[in-house]
């Protein structure tokens, strides 16, 4: 059985994309795991600088990250939840810009976890202590959370 090798002229434009984009991240300041992957805080943005125009962005498990174009050569990233994922990129054409590991994690030193029985809550004390929507949180405390955010959004119209 014979493979098809790859036009090698491709393969080298192809290899350079990718590690421009990756060096375009790296350089955007989002900061990278030791792995390589790029690392996001829960509940926290990241802008993402690329190399190349986007055209279609995808995220993997978009349970656990989100991304927007903002324009053609700026990304928005979201941590939504704890896990990793992969962000493919790719410009109007198809072919990729960026192919990487998104890491999303807690931010855990400005967040206090409180058990009360088997009841999880979290907060955040910089400088008074203010609830925090987490994963994992009691359900009754999230929704007490929600609704007064939403008093508070509501009464500012």
């Amino acid at each position: 059985m014979s493979h098809r090798v790859a036009n090698p002229g491709f393969l080298r434009r192809f290899t350079a994309l990718c590690l421009a984009g990756a060096v375009c991240i790296a350089s955007a300041g989002v900061a990278a795991a030791s792995d390589g992957a790029v690392s996001v805080s829960v509940n926290m943005a990241r802008i993402l600088r690329i190399s190349s125009p986007a055209s279609t962005v995808v995220i993997g498990n978009p349970g656990i990250a989100d991304v927007t174009i903002q324009d053609a050569q700026t990304l928005i990233l979201t941590g939504k939840s704890y896990g990793t994922t992969n962000l493919i990129v790719l410009d109007p054409v198809g072919n990729p810009i960026v192919d990487t590991m998104i890491d999303v994690a807690r931010g855990e030193s400005e967040l206090i976890t409180v058990f009360q029985g088997q009841a999880k809550t979290t907060m955040a004390c910089e400088p008074d202590c203010q609830p925090v929507i987490m994963l994992g949180d009691d359900t009754n405390y999230t929704a007490k959370a929600i609704a007064s955010s939403s008093l508070v959004e509501s009464s500012a119209k």
